[in-house]
């Protein structure tokens, strides 16, 4: 008789524990007797070309553990399609059995049950035990490609303004990156930290408003065993609308179609045998532009931070999408013939920090940065009694602590949390420390605002938000997941046109539909909007969380999801 690992691993926990035995040092050993180092990085080489891609780190420097979403809505020529997949839907069209290494690394099913067993993940210690075996195993074949969204996330990344992973970026030997939130330094800061790079920082769809100039270098040739290689980068072409514009007032973004186009023909041009996009645009953007932009070869995707084991063909362009915070390393070997690409090979690797050993000298610099700041970060504040995440399409319970803390320490009817994709989970009967706060909220625009708003505004607020990431054109979506909302219920119905995707609009206190016309305590944070007043939203969540000691968020009923088309 056959036991699936998942029981073996229940039926045993629950018998060491009649015994007194070491729970967590059995759910260890579990993990390590299925997941080795050598099994992660075990590959059949293939073609002249390895890429190394990364995206979306966030600045997690050390392992965590991450819930994929359970609802990820896809619309449009999307719908239904990968990556919005979640759940026993992914495992369904990737064929992974249920219960295994790769359903954890991949969904949020069992969640808490395989974390305890299969440990955190991530770490950028491991990352560079990773990429060194790599570049190792292919000497002189190898691009190590950042897709940005890699500078911000963290309280040490705020407190060096990103000079810690600008320093682990270039000790892992990155070759080169494009960028989002690191954008939100502002214009002279990422000026200074690209000085202090050792590799390029390409951005080819940022243009100098007044001079109508590129701001950043747009690609580079790379020669990799024997071959040319062009990496062109596209940084978010909606920067200035989801984050501050007065943060970067005289720089202009966009998808800029045409003009890739061109970055594509040039490369071509210059004798390009590969040519690689590498991108922060979004996984729905970049399989509408491998449609209309022709020549490229892969699309190395960031943004959406959708982890996907196989790379998605559009035409004769892949797309590879792998994950954020660390927890994933993607290699895609490459086989040129004729200047053109003529077969590939890929692996999605998930980094299990229990199974990888730590890179000594990356774990030394990691340790040097966070040492001035450990005993803030590690502070404890409370206890969760239910596991605390935030990847979701339209919840995710720390937001919904957010919003708690804002509406009382705010005294506030309604509270507004933007839907940032980035922030590690806390495991149920974890401590919660000062650190998990910093690594929900640390942006360089952080005021909690109180203002007054009619229901009529409350409602177009929410409306926009919908259409930026509802909208049947890809290239409308701006990216991000459902502004989070304490205090209201409603009902989302993501199929409708504009205007109509928010309906029963409702004060959850009374249940009494939302008035257009009148006006509600508001508090929120992380406003775009230039001087805006309050006190950092992470003071709020730490003295809130410090007051109830535990902390107990079940999952979010206040949005019920409509699915008619």
């Amino acid at each position: 008789m056959l036991i699936h690992r998942r029981d073996f691993i229940q039926l045993t926990l629950a018998a060491l524990a009649m015994t007194g035995g070491t729970v967590e040092g059995l759910r260890r050993a579990v993990a390590a007797q299925k997941i080795t180092q050598d099994e992660i990085l075990k590959f059949k080489p293939k073609g002249q070309v390895t890429l190394i891609h990364v995206t979306d780190i966030h600045a997690q420097l050390r392992p965590i553990y991450f819930r994929e979403p359970d609802v990820n809505i896809g619309v449009g020529e999307a719908m239904g399609l990968p990556p919005h997949l979640v759940g026993e839907d992914f495992l369904k069209y990737y064929k992974i059995r249920r219960g295994t290494a790769e359903a954890y690394a991949l969904t949020y099913l069992d969640f808490e049950e395989l974390a305890r067993a299969y440990g955190r993940v991530g770490g950028m210690d491991r990352v560079a035990t990773i990429v060194k075996a790599i570049r190792a195993e292919r000497p002189g074949k190898c691009l190590l490609l950042d897709g940005g969204d890699t500078w911000q996330g963290s309280w040490t990344a705020l407190q060096t303004k990103g000079q810690d992973m600008v320093d682990v970026m270039n000790a892992l030997g990155t070759d080169a990156m494009t960028a989002h939130w690191e954008f939100t330094y502002g214009d002279e800061r990422v000026k200074e930290l690209i000085e202090q790079l050792k590799f390029p920082y390409l951005a080819g769809n940022v243009i100098d408003a007044e001079w109508e100039e590129p701001v950043f270098k747009a690609w580079q040739m790379f020669e990799r065993g024997g071959v040319k290689v062009a990496v062109i980068g596209q940084a978010f072409p909606y920067t200035p609308v989801a984050n501050p514009r007065y943060k970067i007032p005289q720089w202009s973004f966009g998808i800029r179609e045409d003009m890739v186009q061109k970055h594509v023909d040039d490369a071509r041009a210059a004798g390009a045998e590969l040519v690689v996009l590498l991108s922060h645009n979004g996984f729905d953007v970049d399989r509408k532009m491998a449609r209309r932009v022709k020549g490229i070869d892969v699309i190395l995707v960031g943004h959406t931070h959708d982890a996907i084991p196989e790379p998605y063909l559009v035409g004769n362009t892949l797309l590879v999408s792998s994950g954020c915070s660390g927890k994933f390393v993607s290699r895609l070997d490459i086989e040129v013939k004729n200047g053109r690409m003529s077969g590939w090979s890929y692996k999605l690797m998930p980094v299990f920090s229990d199974a990888i050993a730590p890179d000594p000298e990356m774990k030394a610099l990691i340790d040097k940065i966070r040492k001035p700041y450990e005993k803030d970060l590690g502070e404890v504040l409370g206890r969760a009694e239910t596991t605390l995440y935030r990847r979701g399409n339209i919840d995710g319970t720390f937001d919904d602590l957010i919003c708690t803390a804002l509406m009382e320490r705010r005294d506030a009817e309604i509270a507004f949390s933007p839907g940032f994709r980035w922030g590690p989970s806390v495991m149920a009967g974890q401590d919660i420390t000062a650190d998990d706060v910093y690594s929900q909220t640390a942006i360089t625009y952080p005021e909690a605002y109180r203002v007054e708003m009619t229901g009529k505004m409350i409602k177009d607020i929410m409306e926009d938000v919908c259409d930026n990431l509802y909208n049947p054109d890809p290239y409308y979506q701006q990216g991000g997941d459902m502004v989070r909302t304490g205090g209201l219920t409603y009902d989302l119905h993501p199929y409708k046109p504009m205007g109509q995707r928010i309906q029963n609009l409702r004060l959850k206190r009374t249940g009494e539909p939302i008035d257009p016309q009148k006006k509600y305590v508001v508090a929120g944070w992380a406003s775009v909007n230039e001087g805006v007043e309050g006190p950092p939203v992470w003071d709020i969540v730490k003295d809130w969380i410090r007051d109830k000691k535990v902390v107990r968020i079940p999952k979010n009923r206040d949005v019920r999801l409509v699915t008619d088309k």
